[in-house]
């Protein structure tokens, strides 16, 4: 078994391979070729639970588990929100033969899925991009999404104006072709005319108005994760042409979609198609230039068991991580 470290990922699962992993993935996975059952939470204290991921995929053959705890408290104390184990088997005789740190890899991987749907959804002349918050997804939100649209102008907004500030500071110095960078804590002034929106944030209730949207803007939702959180509001889900990544785990776990349905602003179809299927060219993405897009990203397992059988074989082929005998 070949243990990586988080230093270990980061450098074998540059954002440029990622993206180009997740796509592969994610069409196999609207292709029905992975198995994902939907993961479960289990609550542990406070604010706190731990995530379960397994699932199953034929390209590449492999499965595995992923074992997450989030932690949304956790950046102010210096640590990820995100931190635990990605497990991989090989499909021949069921060994186990990796293991490495989950917390970069759902990051990088996270990011480079809604850098596949703003690729595959986002007006080709997109050039303002606005993240909504200031953590480790905000950070990786913005490599990726400058990897697939020439984004000119950046605005990060968050609660606190020193982690903007200090996220504008790091990505002028990591992108020189940034015309012009700025932070806030106004949400509303940040998103005013984006042409990309990426929430990424630990909200509970919904921070972003769909009024606020402007036709023509392509949106990644991506910071809640179960049911009783929301980033956006149920205006926004009616204004938006929404995709997603996995029809199964949205009806289950995408509170603001959950909302809309139940109190019948929309109905089921109203999710126009899995992002695999826009990929595979089995389903139309954006229709017009003024219409509002929307990837409501949950993460899947198969993104992770794609990256992760990446890193497994680079770090073999460059002689990187520890080798940990279990028999």
């Amino acid at each position: 078994m070949i243990v990586l470290s988080g230093a270990d990922v980061a450098a074998l699962l540059p954002a440029e391979a990622a993206i180009a992993i997740v796509r592969e993935a994610m069409i196999a996975v609207s292709a029905g070729k992975a198995n994902l059952p939907l993961r479960s939470i289990v609550d542990v204290g406070g604010p706190n639970r731990l995530g379960i991921m397994p699932g199953a995929m034929s390209e590449p053959a492999c499965y595995g588990a992923k074992l997450i705890s989030l932690f949304p408290d956790n950046p102010a104390a210096g640590y990820s929100s995100h931190e635990g184990a990605m497990v991989l088997f090989e499909s021949g005789h069921g060994k186990v033969v990796a293991m490495m740190n989950a917390g970069p890899l759902t990051a990088i991987r996270t990011a480079a899925a809604s850098a596949v749907a703003t690729d595959a959804l986002a007006r080709h002349d997109a050039s303002v991009l606005a993240i909504v918050g200031t953590g480790e997804q905000a950070d990786h939100h913005i490599d990726a999404m400058l990897a697939v649209r020439p984004v000119r102008q950046l605005r990060i907004v968050g609660r606190s104006l020193d982690k903007a500030d200090a996220l504008a500071g790091k990505a002028v110095a990591r992108h020189p072709s940034l015309a012009a960078v700025s932070s806030s804590t106004d949400i509303r002034t940040a998103v005013r005319d984006a042409d990309i929106v990426c929430t990424v944030t630990s909200a509970d209730e919904p921070i972003l108005p769909g009024r606020w949207i402007a036709p023509g803007t392509h949106l990644n939702v991506v910071g809640s994760s179960i049911p009783s959180k929301r980033e956006i509001d149920e205006e926004m889900v009616c204004r938006a042409a929404i995709f997603v990544d996995y029809r199964p785990s949205t009806f289950a776990q995408a509170g603001e979609i959950i909302r809309a349905i139940e109190a019948g602003r929309i109905g089921r179809d109203h999710v126009r198609a899995e992002i695999g299927e826009v990929l595979a060219g089995a389903a139309p993405g954006r229709e017009r230039a003024d219409q509002i897009t929307l990837y409501r990203s949950l993460g899947v397992a198969a993104q992770d068991l794609a990256c992760a059988a990446y890193c497994a074989e680079q770090a073999r082929e460059r002689g990187m991580g520890v080798v940990a005998p279990l028999g």
